[in-house]
C-alpha cells in the first residue's frame, strides 16, 4: 500500500458522521485530530480551530520564501449517516477502488490534497500553499464560511468529487418556509374553523406555476435553468380538528446573478395574490438558508493554471464544465477568493456502497501539486 492509498484508508476508518445529520454522531473531532498530527509531521503549519464545540476545522501551511501567490486546498471531512451499509468504517480496496463511507465524498479528494501540500512543503514554493479541512460541508458549510473569513488566498481548489471534470459553475439554493394559518375548531363545528391545510392548496398550486415559469426562463450556459420544489409539509393534530397551522418547505436552486432576495420574493408575491383573492387566507414567509452560486471568471488564473495542470495529470485536454449540486466553493468564492473544482473518480456519496477509484486520486494529487509548483512559484 502507498503512501496516499494508506492516508485514505486511515481517513475513511474514521468515523466522521456530521452529528446535524444524526443526531449523537460522531462529528469531526477525531478526525480533524488525525488530520492535524499527519499535516504537522509533514512539516506544515498546523491549526485546529473550533467552529462549533467539538467540531473544527484543520488549517495546515505550508509557507513559502515569500512574493509568490498562494493557493488554497480545500476539502470536507465530515460525511452523512450510515444506514444500510455493512462495516463503513472498515475500508477495504478492491478491483484499484477504495470501499467506505466517505471514500468517495469526500475523503479521497482530502487524501488528495494533504499528500500534495506535504510535497509542496518540500520544494520552498514562494507562496504559501493551504490545506483547509473542514466541518460540516454536509449540512450547512459552516466550516468553509468560517476558513473564508479569517484566511485569504489568490486561488482555490475545492476537492469534491468530480470524475476528474474541471468545474467552474454550479447552483446555489436557497431555503425557505411558508405557514399557513387558520383557526382551530372541531370537526363538528365548521362555522369557527378555518382549516390551514386547506389554504395552503393555493400555495402549491403557484408553487408548480413558478416551476413551470423558471423552466421557461432563458439558460445558462453550464447549468441550465433554476428551479424549484415543495421539500416537506407538516400540519394537523388529530381526525377531528380544523388545523390552525400548516407549514410548507421549500428549496429554490438558484443560477449566478440570483439571489436570496429575490427567490423570497418570489414566495411572497405568491402569498400576497392569495390574500388579495381570500379575506380568510393568512401566512408567512421565513427564509433559512441561502447559499450562493458559483461561476468562476474565465480570466481567472487559478483557472488556467488547474487547467494546464489536470490535462497534463490525464494527458488530455480537460474543459470547464458545470455541475447542478452546491459545493463549499461558492463561499470560498463569494469571499473573493477565485475558485474551481477538481476531483476523482467513484460512486456512492450518500449511498449504502461508496467507492473512490484509488488512481484516480493519485492523479488529483499530482495535479493539485502540479498547479500549486506553477502558482506559487
Amino acid at each position: 500500500m502507498n503512501d496516499l492509498e494508506q492516508l485514505l484508508h486511515d481517513l475513511v476508518a474514521i468515523d466522521s458522521i456530521n452529528p446535524d445529520l444524526v443526531p449523537g454522531a460522531a462529528g469531526e473531532a477525531a478526525i480533524a485530530a488525525f488530520i492535524a498530527g499527519w499535516l504537522r509531521a509533514a512539516g506544515l503549519e498546523v491549526h485546529v480551530e473550533a467552529v462549533r464545540p467539538g467540531r473544527p476545522n484543520v488549517i495546515g501551511i505550508a509557507r513559502g520564501t515569500g512574493g509568490g501567490r498562494s493557493l488554497l486546498l480545500n476539502g470536507h471531512v465530515d460525511t452523512v449517516g450510515v444506514a444500510g451499509m455493512t462495516e463503513p468504517f472498515r475500508p477495504r480496496v478492491e478491483s484499484g477502488r477504495l470501499y467506505g463511507r466517505g471514500a468517495y465524498d469526500m475523503k479521497g479528494g482530502v487524501a488528495a490534497c494533504m499528500v500534495a501540500a506535504a510535497e509542496a512543503a518540500r520544494l520552498n514554493l514562494r507562496g504559501d500553499v493551504i490545506v483547509t479541512a473542514v466541518m460540516d460541508e454536509e449540512y450547512a458549510g459552516l466550516g468553509t464560511l468560517a476558513v473564508a473569513e479569517r484566511y485569504r488566498a489568490d486561488g482555490a481548489i475545492v476537492a469534491e468529487p468530480t470524475e476528474l471534470q474541471l468545474v467552474v459553475a454550479h447552483k446555489g439554493f436557497v431555503w425557505l418556509e411558508v405557514e399557513t394559518q387558520g383557526v382551530a375548531a372541531h370537526g363538528s363545528r365548521p362555522h369557527l374553523g378555518v382549516d390551514a391545510i386547506a389554504k395552503m392548496g393555493g400555495v402549491l398550486t403557484g408553487l408548480a406555476a413558478l416551476a413551470d415559469e423558471l423552466a421557461q426562463r432563458p439558460l445558462h450556459p453550464l447549468l441550465g435553468p433554476p428551479s424549484v420544489h415543495a421539500s416537506t409539509i407538516q400540519g394537523g393534530g388529530e381526525w377531528s380538528t380544523y388545523p390552525d397551522r400548516c407549514t410548507l418547505s421549500i428549496e429554490r436552486r438558484t443560477l449566478p446573478g440570483e439571489t436570496g432576495d429575490a427567490a423570497e420574493a418570489e414566495l411572497q408575491a405568491i402569498v400576497a395574490r392569495l390574500a388579495a383573492a381570500d379575506p380568510t387566507f393568512k401566512a408567512v414567509v421565513r427564509r433559512d438558508l441561502v447559499r450562493s452560486p458559483l461561476e468562476t471568471p474565465a480570466d481567472a488564473a487559478i483557472l488556467s493554471a488547474v487547467k494546464q495542470a489536470a490535462g497534463d495529470a490525464l494527458g488530455r485536454t480537460v474543459e470547464p464544465t458545470g455541475v447542478s449540486f452546491w459545493t463549499d466553493a461558492a463561499s470560498l468564492h463569494a469571499a473573493g477568493i477565485p475558485t474551481v473544482l477538481f476531483g476523482p473518480l467513484g460512486a456512492g456519496a450518500h449511498a449504502a456502497e461508496e467507492w473512490v477509484d484509488l488512481a484516480s486520486v493519485k492523479t488529483c494529487a499530482e495535479a493539485y501539486l502540479a498547479t500549486a509548483m506553477a502558482f506559487c512559484a
